[in-house]
């Protein structure tokens, strides 16, 4: 009779742990098929050739603004290096007409600083027409950009 029981306390025991493994795979089964449909949404969601498609343009772009930055750098630099080439040449024709006026040119002040009279403008009327006519065609343009956007 112990032996009875001993065997049967076993086999209920060897029944409890296959129950427990069967819930745990069906456990992990329901898991993965989750996971499938959360896989399947996401590729219908996600367009893998559109996204290629997408990144070569974006590296094409980011291609072409590299090298108009560095286009731009260039030019920058070259524009420091005239700059730099005009005052040098500033310089030696300092000099050159120094030589020439025997040292008149560094007696000469640098700068004039009386102001010249401002002579009244022969066509003061036609000025006035002149700002009448851009008034109108200012306000022709106007009355057309609002006629666009109605």
């Amino acid at each position: 009779m112990t032996v009875t029981l001993y065997t049967n306390s076993a086999s209920h025991s060897v029944k409890e742990s296959c129950y427990f493994s069967l819930s745990a795979v069906l456990r992990v089964a329901g898991s993965l098929q989750k996971s499938t449909e959360v896989m399947k949404a996401m590729q219908s969601l996600v367009k893998i050739p559109e996204i290629q498609a997408t990144m070569r343009e974006l590296s094409k772009e980011m291609m072409k603004a590299g090298i108009i930055e560095e286009m731009l750098e260039d030019t920058f630099e070259s524009m420091d290096d005239q700059e730099e080439m005009e005052e040098a040449a500033e310089m030696e024709i300092d000099k050159i007409l120094f030589e020439i006026t025997a040292g008149a040119l560094g007696k000469a002040p640098s700068k004039v600083t009386d102001a010249l009279p401002e002579p009244e403008p022969p066509g003061a009327m036609a000025a006035s027409e002149d700002e009448e006519e851009e008034e109108e065609a200012l306000e022709a343009m106007q009355s057309r950009l609002a006629t666009l956007r109605s």
